[in-house]
């Protein structure tokens, strides 16, 4: 026996620095992810300090350790031989599964030249060359998110360097839990530590050139058939075990966490099975590969491994996958079950395509059916909805990873699932009766924010031939009523034929819209773009939706969010949201300067008596840019109209405009009474006007008459908004 130095003071060094860190960010990064932030392993802020202080200093540490490998040419002991590299890794993971406890010598002695055995080198050589450069990158890229990646396979950039990173750091801190047990493999449980300590090791004379370097494996009694000891098998044994193993962990985390990561799932119970059952056709694929191999050796002729259970050895094999094929068969109903579960979550719709559905999963989160399931609407119940709903997700897929989707993403959903089968089975029009009361604030542009108020009548409608309560609003959907309508561009905003039909007389009327060029000449539209009216042609967008940022100030200004006493508040809002926002990463600066700027330049004294209440509008404005606005998808109230109403898009008017007309001269009523009587109305002027009646409107600009012949829309629609509030703000800055 004598004593070899292999470790100088630098690697020490880097070896015992490299694990203290790495204790401090597995603690600190426990805490972060699974604990409680007011009561985890370490106090929230501290453990934020801790993982970030320790990640600077790991990759500092990595750096040198990268470096001064070059320089001492120390990153040899790293880069495994390749020939002959899987039987050296069998033999050596032979040993320490099995020859470690029956007494047998290590198979590959250290020394100065061959400092690692080749199943540390393989190991090393990714855990230092991509898992650690993976983890800090990733790690660098969450403490600056800003230079993450817009996007990563058509996701949002961040989400999945998040995952990135917790994956890798479980990976090394398997590893290093692994890399503790297997340092008291040496002579004695404390001699490989005191050889990193000293530098100095151990080693046996007689055996440094017997196992350096053996000619053949060890011919021990094998407890499987031969056809299993070849690498491909073992290749696929140790993915399986290894994405296994990691299934587990993840499914635990899962269990234990609150609000999981949204690419956990994905992971757990798609990803990860993937790779267990791509493991195991390896096994199989190698084991019939070396089967041939052997026969082929002896000359014999080419048939499939016979199992004969008076074998021994394949009476282990034969016990060894049948518990396995009844474990995985187990697993795989558990992990199928959860697969389903997962990808019908509304995590899953909402939060993996990150960029892709950000915009529809916020205005869903803040909607009045933020606690409905994403599939009650958009899949239903029944599995021929539900297969295809999945081959329809896995074109969206492919077309997300290879961003291959349109911006914005087109509207309606074509082939969505009738209404009937989704919306009434909570909305029943059978019951929609009598009338809604509701009241309106708004605010105009001028200086003051002069208020408007006005309170109306909603005739919802609704009913059924035995109840007889059938106008309104709901009148469409009246049981004894359908409507076939045909949409003449694929957003369904232009509508100039239409056809109701009484279900109960029979009687069937067609209007047309007398301003509509038909390309036939007997002006009817082809029989397979008709579209049965229902729910979803009113409530077009009844989770969905990008408020108009001036229905949205008048909401903020009538609560107090922002204060209606800072002058033109309401039309600097409106304008800044509209045109001087660049990005979402930009818009709270935008807003900030825009805002700020215009008090600065006008209103100076306002700015320092009101600085508290400009500086809350300023962040309510940038609430409402945030909810409502994606530069990135083009989404925004005006590529995502709604057809509820008639002040912001046709809605209503698409056929209530009273150019369609019957051939009998029957016209579609365009009466506002037809659907809401205003009760009160108070102007800017202060007075108020009752009548439980009905009132006519009165608009704040003094253009009644000119209601008379054009709609609202066309006015607060989105190509007349600028128009509206430019000149305003020109005037009054002046």
């Amino acid at each position: 026996m004598k004593k070899i130095f292999l470790y100088p003071f630098w690697l020490r060094f880097w070896h015992w620095t490299n694990a203290l860190l790495f204790l401090l960010l597995i603690a600190s990064g426990l805490s972060i992810h699974y604990s409680d932030p007011k009561s985890g392993l370490i106090p929230f802020r501290i453990s934020i300090l801790i993982h970030n202080i320790s990640g600077i200093l790991l990759s500092l540490n990595y750096l040198f350790f990268f470096i001064k490998s070059l320089i001492t040419k120390n990153y040899k002991h790293y880069i495994p031989k390749l020939k002959g590299l899987f039987d050296r890794i069998y033999i050596q993971l032979r040993y320490y599964l099995l020859g470690i406890f029956i007494g047998e010598p290590h198979p590959f002695e250290t020394s100065p030249e061959q400092k690692f055995n080749p199943l540390q080198q393989i190991t090393y050589f990714f855990i230092m060359g991509f898992f650690m450069p993976l983890i800090i990158v990733t790690g660098w890229l969450l403490m600056f998110p800003e230079l993450a990646p817009d996007e990563f396979l058509g996701l949002g950039g961040v989400w999945p360097m998040a995952l990135l990173h917790t994956i890798t750091g479980f990976i090394l801190s398997l590893f290093m839990f692994v890399h503790i047990y297997l340092g008291t493999t040496g002579q004695t449980l404390s001699e490989l530590y005191k050889s990193m300590i000293t530098g100095w090791k151990l080693a046996f004379e007689e055996h440094h050139q017997v196992y350096i370097k053996p000619t053949k494996p060890y011919k021990k009694k094998k407890l499987l058939p031969l056809v299993f000891y070849n690498p491909t098998t073992l290749a696929g044994a140790l993915i399986s075990i290894f994405s296994f193993v990691i299934i587990v962990f993840l499914t635990i985390v899962e269990l234990f966490s609150e609000n999981p990561n949204p690419y956990l799932g994905i992971v757990t119970f798609i990803v990860l099975p993937t790779f267990v059952i791509f493991g195991l056709i390896l096994v199989i694929f190698g084991a019939l590969k070396e089967n041939r191999r052997i026969l082929s050796a002896k000359g014999a002729k080419r048939q499939l491994p016979v199992i004969d259970l008076n074998n021994p050895k394949h009476q282990v094999a034969t016990i060894v996958f049948s518990v396995s094929g009844l474990l995985l068969l187990i697993f795989s109903s558990f992990g199928t079950y959860k697969a389903y579960e997962y990808t019908d979550s509304d995590q899953f719709c909402g939060e993996v395509c990150h960029k892709v559905m950000e915009p529809e999963y916020v205005a869903y989160k803040d909607s009045p059916h933020s606690r409905v399931g994403c599939v009650k609407c958009h899949i239903g119940p029944g599995a021929d909805w539900f297969v295809r709903s999945k081959l329809s997700g896995t074109y969206q897929v492919f077309a997300t990873i290879l961003n291959k989707y349109p911006k914005p993403i087109p509207t309606p959903v074509e082939n969505l699932r009738p209404s009937q089968e989704t919306c009434e089975q909570c909305h029943w029009p059978k019951h929609f009766y009598s009338e809604k009361r509701k009241r309106y604030d708004f605010f105009t542009s001028d200086e003051k924010n002069s208020e408007y108020q006005i309170s109306m009548l909603i005739k919802v409608g609704g009913g059924s031939p035995e109840t007889g309560n059938n106008d309104g609003i709901h009148w469409h959907m009246y049981l004894a009523n359908e409507i076939t309508y045909w949409p003449a561009d694929r957003t369904r905003q232009k509508i100039p034929w239409v056809k109701s039909r009484s279900l109960i007389t029979g009687e069937e009327t067609v209007y047309i819209d007398t301003s509509f060029k038909f390309e036939s000449k007997t002006k009817t539209p082809p029989k397979d773009e008709l579209r049965r009216f229902d729910c979803i042609d009113c409530h077009n967008r009844p989770s969905h939706v990008f408020k108009q940022p001036n229905q949205t100030i008048n909401f903020f200004l009538s609560s107090g969010k922002i204060d209606k006493t800072l002058p033109y508040i309401k039309s600097i809002g409106v304008q800044v949201l509209e045109n001087y926002v660049r990005s979402r990463n930009t818009a709270f600066e935008n807003i900030k300067n825009y805002i700020y700027g215009f008090y600065k330049e006008y209103y100076p004294d306002v700015l320092v008596q009101k600085e508290k209440e400009i500086e809350k509008a300023v962040h309510e404005l940038y609430n409402i840019y945030m909810r409502n606005y994606f530069p990135d998808m083009k989404a925004n109230w005006k590529n995502y109209p709604v057809n509820i109403g008639h002040l912001y898009s046709p809605g209503c008017f698409r056929c209530h405009d009273g150019k369609h007309v019957s051939p009998t001269g029957k016209v579609i009523t365009n009466d506002c009474n037809a659907c809401h009587i205003i009760n009160y109305q108070k102007p800017p002027s202060g007075e108020e006007f009752v009548s439980s009646t009905g009132l006519n409107f009165i608009h704040p600009g003094g253009i009644d008459k000119l209601l008379q012949k054009q709609e609202c829309y066309t006015c607060h629609g989105p190509q007349a908004q600028q128009k509206i509030f430019m000149p305003r703000i020109a005037t009054a800055s002046k």
